[in-house]
């Protein structure tokens, strides 16, 4: 369902964009860059959070961590990551398919500005062995994204 529901989101949305399919895993940031040949930090991981009762998405480059003091600054409270059992019920994803793409559910999303070090990042795409090949700006454009400053490289 998660893969379809990306799908039809891009067919909607963005029908020059295809979602690629490979053989492998790539439900890590590691062997996402291996198996299309990027550096890991062109991975755009999608984090799943909890503000409040709120769930939020998060998209920032492979190689970068959460910054706590900016988190904070930001949001105004740590850092609070999703259970693995909640992911996938609040996205529609499974936990290494996370993207911003055909949610289930409503979020708010944000892009951190490490993205756009990038001219093309790649972020899952509802499964795990599924991407998207898609410009930073036009990914933040289609998911009605907030641009941010909370990472650390």
């Amino acid at each position: 369902m998660s893969l379809a529901s990306v799908k039809q989101f891009f067919s909607r949305n963005a029908p020059d964009i295809d979602v690629i399919e490979l053989e492998q895993s790539t439900a890590t940031v590691a062997l996402a860059a291996e198996g299309h040949g990027i550096e890991p930090a062109q991975i755009a991981k999608t984090l799943a959070l909890r503000v409040g009762d709120e769930i939020i998405l998060i998209v920032t480059r492979g190689d970068a961590r959460l910054d706590n003091k900016k988190y904070k600054a930001r949001f105004g409270t740590k850092a609070r990551m999703l259970g693995f059992d909640e992911v996938e019920t609040e996205t529609g994803h499974p936990v290494g398919g996370v993207c911003p793409f055909g949610l289930a559910k409503p979020h708010s999303v944000y892009c951190d500005e490490s993205l756009k070090a990038f001219d093309v990042v790649v972020p899952a795409a509802g499964a795990t062995n599924a991407a998207v090949h898609i410009s930073p700006e036009r990914m933040a454009e289609l998911t009605g994204a907030k641009w941010i400053d909370v990472s650390a490289v």
